[in-house]
């Protein structure tokens, strides 16, 4: 069987912006704006689009991946033969075999009306449900051995737990193409705590990251003196804001250096850092300025200055409760 190569950009564009977004409530005059932000990524080079079956949930599951194969239907330009559509899996309980997993491709696939490039585990059961695992992966390498999907990503996935898999990946012939973790200059867990990155330089396995930008923290958007987000990001952004003093203070001396924005900055910083960040965008301008962190790479002094701004800072993001170590 012919083996299609997986050639991922620099920078991608998550849909956990628009996943979100529909849970607080979705209505079909955001699809406009949402198609600007996806036309505008595509022109751009930004051809890496991920999302989750999850996104969505209740009478609106699986509308994420359901937008965005809308708009990879509608979209004709530039770099059209390009776009990556990838998707994460989750390992619910009712998700027991390989078969389930393949059947949840379908439903996928269906939505994103296109074969998926790269399908995902959303995230490990080590932590809960070990014997649910293997299967289920399994199911995903099935996908690959029959030429459905380009390839096969991991999510929530620490070095530890990487490896094990990787052998049984190994064992079937199948490569794990990608990790995906949570990981930002607010978010360093999975690379200092649990080894992601050496894992992954080791085992050929590229590494994506999600939050690239902590929920808008890196963004220059927030401070304590204007109205922050309700819910949980309230409390924990009245909790990290006092302490990043010196991380703004970095990221605004190189924002004026290199006359860029601090999310353009807090991104080149995961791009020198071997990763493809995935930034959320909701709409054209948050795509535009995404873009604005491509064609251009912070020094590697400027990424020490950066590291030790970020290690100064105590309270850190949450990590994702499915994170495995």
């Amino acid at each position: 069987m012919t083996k299609f190569s997986l050639a991922l950009p620099k920078m991608g564009c998550g849909t956990w912006a628009w996943g979100n977004r529909l849970l607080w409530g979705y209505s079909p005059d955001m699809d406009q704006e949402l198609q600007a932000a996806f036309d505008f990524c595509v022109t751009a080079g930004i051809t890496l689009f991920d999302t989750g079956d999850s996104y969505g949930t209740g009478r609106l599951n699986g509308r994420s991946e359901s937008l965005l194969g809308q708009f990879s239907q509608a979209y004709q330009g530039r770099n059209q033969d390009k776009i990556i559509l990838a998707t994460k899996l989750a390992p619910y309980p009712w998700r027991l075999t390989a078969g389930s997993m393949k059947r949840a491709y379908r439903s996928s696939s269906e939505r994103l009306q296109r074969p998926v490039d790269l399908v995902q585990m959303h995230w490990s059961t080590a932590n809960y449900a070990p014997w649910q695992e293997k299967n289920l992966l399994r199911g995903l390498a099935e996908l690959d051995d029959a030429d459905q999907v380009r390839g096969v990503g991991v999510s929530n996935y620490g070095g530890d737990r990487l490896r094990k898999i990787h052998q049984w990946f190994t064992d079937w012939g199948v490569p794990i193409k990608t990790l995906q973790v949570q990981y930002s200059l607010l978010s360093q867990d999975p690379v200092t705590k649990y080894g992601v990155k050496e894992v992954c330089d080791e085992l050929g396995i590229q590494l994506i990251a999600y939050s690239p930008l902590a929920l808008g923290l890196l963004t220059g958007k927030y401070s304590l003196d204007k109205p922050l987000p309700k819910g949980l990001r309230n409390r924990a952004f009245k909790q990290i804001l006092p302490e990043m003093g010196q991380l703004q203070a970095c990221l605004q001396e190189l924002m004026a250096i290199h006359q860029k924005t601090m999310a353009q900055v807090a991104l080149n910083w995961c791009i020198c850092k071997g990763t493809i960040p995935i930034p959320g965008a909701k709409n054209l301008a948050q795509a535009q300025e995404n873009a604005g962190a491509l064609g251009w790479r912070l020094s590697a002094a400027e990424v020490e200055n950066l590291d030790r701004a970020a290690a100064s800072v105590s309270k850190t993001m949450l990590q994702n409760p499915f994170q495995s170590q």
